[in-house]
């Protein structure tokens, strides 16, 4: 039986040994540095309370990915004031589903999305909404500038956008983008704006702008749109999405499960050190067992690459690697994130100052006098997220690198400083705190500053290797959705099967240049 290495158990790694198991041949063995599943898109658990790093909505335009979700999670029952949404033009019947099928007891929950940015003091809805409470917050001078810069940009568009603020300004106008997304980007990503290129606004923002902002915010008003895959809507101004009822983690655990039952292997506390080349194809990996610090060579006929490019390159052996692409791959950047776990005693409806409950999944932290980049409520994700409903667990999320003194810090400074930001929002009281807990998440965003813009070099030398398949977030240095990431590997298992020795339909998901979301539908 031919064999396919797969280096990382996250969503690309985990799509790809079920899309080998149930159409091919070929079985998977999956090696993973994590002592879990998931990638960043795992839940942890602490003392019950379950943690997810960075906050994934499980939302798509592809009705493959939604199904493929489904097969593994299916929809939970609705509360009976709820209204049962569509897919693929039919109303979903909403019952209990039996799970035999694939050993797994969970369920896929259908959740409202509600955000809001925190800036200037001043809390202000997410999507922006120009409603009486953004023209309080604003005020009417502030409002007519947004307004004019706006058609301002319309009417005289930068022709080429070689960075992110040129992508910025045409499509929000220069007010807007200096009030809100300038200072927010740079404090995610450590670099200005202009340093950016506007590749990440492809892939993360695509056609949003202001006039489909405020189009979407007077339709939402008269038209509830419960479809799963709401078409016509940018994925940025979604309403509701679908979210596993104990977390993303739940989900890659179950595909885990299966790719087990089906006759896969996944290795944990594993990490790949040498891969072998010859004759521009890869013959084995030697990997190293963290636990008892032995080494292993694993050979194979196909390989999946999810890790980190520059791990990857630097583990190359037997093959002789210009000297250039090692330069660009050492050279690539990556963002950490650090979350600090807050729990509460919840609150009235009211608190002491007055502030709201927090209804939010998300609230973006954008107040130049904060550090935190975001903070998330997980009871909002789903109530299963809390061991005691009685308690509010609530994340805050930091964006650095390992260089900043921010990542230095204790565990008890970083349980300080986010206790101090959080009470300044006057969101909850200092008091509340029950319990906390601090996770540091490396490599966790793949980032377009550094060597990327010489980033051609590394794919063209590395897509030489005909066996090797580079997919998922850190696979391919591409700040990619978990459904764009799980397509990757999707179409990388087509190409196996169709034996297809091009891999530009891998790079072209989700470029907006040449992979437009609706094309998903139809792959």
């Amino acid at each position: 039986m031919k064999k396919a290495i797969i280096l990382g158990a996250g969503p690309a790694g985990l799509t790809a040994a079920y899309e080998l198991l149930t159409r091919t041949d070929i079985k998977p063995v999956i090696i993973e540095m994590d002592n879990q599943v998931g990638g960043l898109s795992k839940t942890i658990n602490y003392k019950g309370n379950l943690i997810d790093i960075g906050g994934h909505r499980f939302f798509s335009k592809s009705e493959i990915i939604i199904n493929w979700w489904l097969k593994f999670l299916p929809l939970a029952d609705l509360p009976e004031n709820e209204i049962p949404i569509t897919y693929h033009n039919q109303t979903i019947e909403l019952h209990k589903t039996d799970l035999s099928h694939i050993g797994g007891t969970g369920r896929m929950l259908i959740r409202p999305r509600k955000s809001r940015i925190y800036f200037d003091h001043s809390f202000f809805d997410y999507p922006l909404s120009f409603n009486r409470k953004t023209l309080q917050n604003f005020g009417v001078i502030k409002i007519t500038r947004i307004g004019l810069s706006y058609f301002r940009s319309k009417l005289f568009q930068i022709k080429k956008e070689q960075n992110l603020e040129h992508f910025f300004i045409n499509r929000f106008g220069r007010e807007l983008y200096q009030t809100f997304f300038k200072g927010y980007t740079e404090k995610i990503w450590g670099v200005s704006c202009d340093h950016i290129p506007a590749d990440w606004g492809y892939q993360r923002i695509k056609d949003l702008n202001i006039g489909k902002a405020i189009i979407q915010s007077f339709k939402s008003v008269f038209i509830s749109n419960k479809n799963i895959l709401q078409e016509g809507v940018s994925t940025s101004l979604i309403e509701q999405f679908l979210y596993p009822e104990k977390g993303p983690g739940q989900m890659w655990e179950t595909v885990a499960q299966k790719v087990m039952e089906l006759g896969g292997e996944i290795h944990l506390r594993q990490k790949a050190e040498k891969i072998r080349v010859e004759n521009k194809r890869i013959i084995s990996v030697t990997y190293r067992d963290l636990g008892d610090d032995k080494s292993f060579e694993l050979p194979g006929d196909y390989f999946f690459s999810t890790i980190p490019l520059k791990n990857l390159v630097a583990s190359l052996v037997n093959i002789n690697v210009p000297v250039q692409v090692n330069e660009i791959a050492s050279g690539l950047a990556y963002r950490d994130f650090i979350m600090v776990g807050l729990l509460f005693k919840k609150q009235d409806d009211k608190n002491k100052d007055g502030f709201e409950l927090l209804t939010d999944n998300w609230i973006y932290l954008q107040d130049k006098n904060l550090i935190a980049g975001r903070l998330q409520i997980f009871n909002n994700w789903s109530p299963e997220m809390v061991e005691d409903k009685n308690n509010l667990w609530v994340g805050m999320e930091y964006f650095c690198s390992e260089s900043d003194a921010i990542w230095e810090k204790s565990r008890e400074e970083m349980i300080e400083l986010a206790l101090k930001e959080i009470t300044e929002i006057g969101l909850i009281r200092k008091e509340a705190l029950i319990d906390a807990t601090v996770i540091k998440i490396q490599k966790a965003y793949p980032s377009y500053i550094g060597a990327y813009d010489q980033f051609p070099v590394i794919q063209k030398f590395l897509d030489t290797i005909e066996n090797l398949y580079l997919t998922g977030r850190n696979g391919m240095h591409r700040y990619n959705n978990a459904d764009h990431s799980m397509m990757t590997a999707m179409v990388a298992v087509d190409n196996i099967i169709n034996n297809q020795k091009d891999h530009s339909n891998i790079w072209a998901v989700n470029m907006e240049q040449d992979f437009h979301e609706e094309n998903l539908k139809k792959v």
